[in-house]
């Protein structure tokens, strides 16, 4: 890969994932692809992201202070402060409109460690279900001898 344009744009999460999806990285094949996919990143589109950035220019947010929010996707006005420098002084009471902003534009995507979970949830109540012994288990004796 070449660079063209050395800082030319700043990139969002979603820019990198999308990238990498068009490359035909896969969560096993690619660090960094599993990492993103695991983040907000998954769950936006570049529709809701334009939304955002248009929604938002009202609090006068600096561009790095934006990229943030959209990467880490706060919920809580306890995740808002690390981002935007002065919160308190420069949005006072409006941050919990923009933490409002951030939820509603940005649902909660579902988290992909509960999908995983949830299919080996399904395959050991599966397993738990069989009346037979698996295949190559030999039967234990007890203590008592039965």
């Amino acid at each position: 890969m070449k660079i063209v344009q050395a800082n030319s744009s700043v990139l969002t999460n979603f820019d990198v994932l999308k990238f990498l999806e068009s490359r035909g990285a896969s969560e096993d094949s690619a660090r960094v692809y599993g990492y993103l996919f695991g983040t907000p990143a998954r769950g936006q589109t570049t529709e809701k992201i334009n939304e955002f950035k248009e929604k938002c220019k009202k609090y006068d947010l600096a561009e790095a202070e934006v990229l943030n929010i959209i990467n880490t996707r706060p919920s809580s006005i306890v995740g808002i402060y690390p981002l935007i420098e002065n919160c308190d002084l420069r949005l006072g009471d409006t941050v919990e409109e923009l933490v409002e902003l951030v939820v509603e534009v940005f649902p909660s995507p579902l988290p992909a460690k509960t999908v995983e979970n949830d299919a080996k949830t399904t395959n050991v109540d599966q397993n738990d279900n069989d009346e037979g012994k698996p295949e190559n288990e030999e039967e234990m004796e007890t203590i008592d001898g039965s």
